[in-house]
């Protein structure tokens, strides 16, 4: 397109050219499972929609410009896109994974992928000397997510990059609770990029999906070849959805992440200094990490829209529960409209109990997905809830 362009134009441009054909604004979805050839082995940029689609294409190249690079691959939800990830391993290879990892990850890990000869461990990665310890000859990958779900730790991405550069080690930043929008982990050294697409991209609760980014060829021929031979392909309506969904990204997610800074700082000294969660709030241990590695497109601290809350007892929460409103009891995470989880029996339940214990994930811990609703009725929602 020329001259650098910003967020929220390639947003909105790249991928969504007009329709060269008919003019239209909106391109058309290539719903086709199969394309008309010209001849043997003679087609025109697509055979079949397992290995390529105009409509997944123009996807691939918006999301991928969101993050800076220039190769998007899309699959069919995020465990899609995590487990073509593992599969460019072979037998024998070790990968290191954030120990506050989604619940998903965790049961694809444990419960799947070792039975094929892969080795993990799950370590603390906000301690680069942790990671540094658990590395072996045969680590191939540094698996984080920043912040983590739901307990909002973070992982310092400059450093890790450069642990892992100084050992032949490739990293992988899981960007879901941050976005394109809220972080940028290949500028900061990351090899890989992953999103469930399904929250922040997609935005309206409203499809699944998945997409790993990245600026290495290499890597993205081997994933765009499991793309295609594993065939776990979002739909063109989903791709066509999602590039209807990035059009709006930076005003959603700015609008959400003000949303949960204002009711944090509101409800710290209601709540209590140690029960809330929040990396915006200046009690947060890794406040200033958060401060200088989440930015904005326009360069400004942006701290996410989840807040987690200690409610003290299994009482309390479901008290709040049955009184909270607007807050939709539900798990996912980065729709327009505010969700209330609880990760210890939900996003969670499939990880050991002894393993929640060590992280701090407690039952009476609430995870709010704060939306774009009005931020008035939202904190009074809240707190009639907890009065009550």
């Amino acid at each position: 397109m020329g001259e650098k362009r910003h967020f929220d134009t390639l947003a909105i441009h790249i991928g969504n050219e007009p329709d060269t054909e008919t003019g239209a604004v909106s391109p058309p979805i290539h719903f086709t499972s199969t394309f008309q050839q010209d001849g043997v082995g003679k087609d025109r940029g697509y055979d079949y929609s397992r290995a390529s689609n105009p409509t997944r294409q123009r996807y691939e190249e918006n999301i991928a410009s969101l993050e800076g690079a220039s190769f998007g691959i899309a699959f069919a939800s995020g465990m899609a896109a995590t487990t073509a990830l593992f599969q460019t391993l072979v037998n024998g290879d070790h990968v290191i994974i954030g120990r506050n990892t989604y619940g998903g990850t965790y049961r694809m890990a444990v419960d799947v992928l070792s039975k094929h000869g892969f080795e993990f461990d799950f370590v603390d990665t906000r301690f680069l000397d942790q990671v540094k310890d658990s590395i072996k000859p045969n680590t191939k990958w540094i698996f984080v997510e920043t912040p983590t779900n739901p307990m909002l730790e973070l992982c310092d991405l400059k450093k890790m990059a450069k642990l892992s550069k100084d050992h032949n080690i490739k990293l992988v930043v899981d960007n879901t609770f941050m976005s394109p929008y809220g972080q940028s982990p290949l500028s900061l050294g990351a090899d890989v990029v992953i999103h469930s697409a399904t929250k922040y991209i997609g935005g309206h609760s409203d499809l699944i999906g998945g997409v790993l980014i990245t600026n290495n060829k290499s890597i993205s021929e081997e994933l765009y070849f499991i793309q295609k031979s594993a065939g776990a392909v979002p739909s063109p309506f989903d791709c066509w959805m999602l590039l209807r969904s990035t059009k709006t990204m930076g005003l959603r997610v700015q609008k959400q992440s003000d949303n949960a800074m204002e009711l944090a700082k509101r409800l710290e000294p209601i709540i209590g200094v140690d029960s809330i969660i929040y990396p915006g709030l200046e009690n947060h241990p890794q406040h200033q990490l958060a401060k200088q590695q989440q930015l904005s497109p326009l360069g400004d601290p942006i701290y996410g829209s989840i807040i987690s809350i200690k409610l003290g007892t299994v009482k309390a929460r479901d008290k709040f529960l049955s009184k909270i409103q607007l807050f939709t009891l539900a798990e996912s995470l980065g729709g327009v409209e505010s969700l209330v989880c609880i990760p210890y029996g939900m996003t969670h339940g499939s990880v050991p109990n002894e393993i929640k214990t060590d992280m701090g994930l407690t039952e009476d811990l609430i995870r709010l997905s704060v939306g774009i609703e009005h931020i008035e009725d939202l904190y009074n929602d809240i707190i009639q809830a907890i009065e009550k």
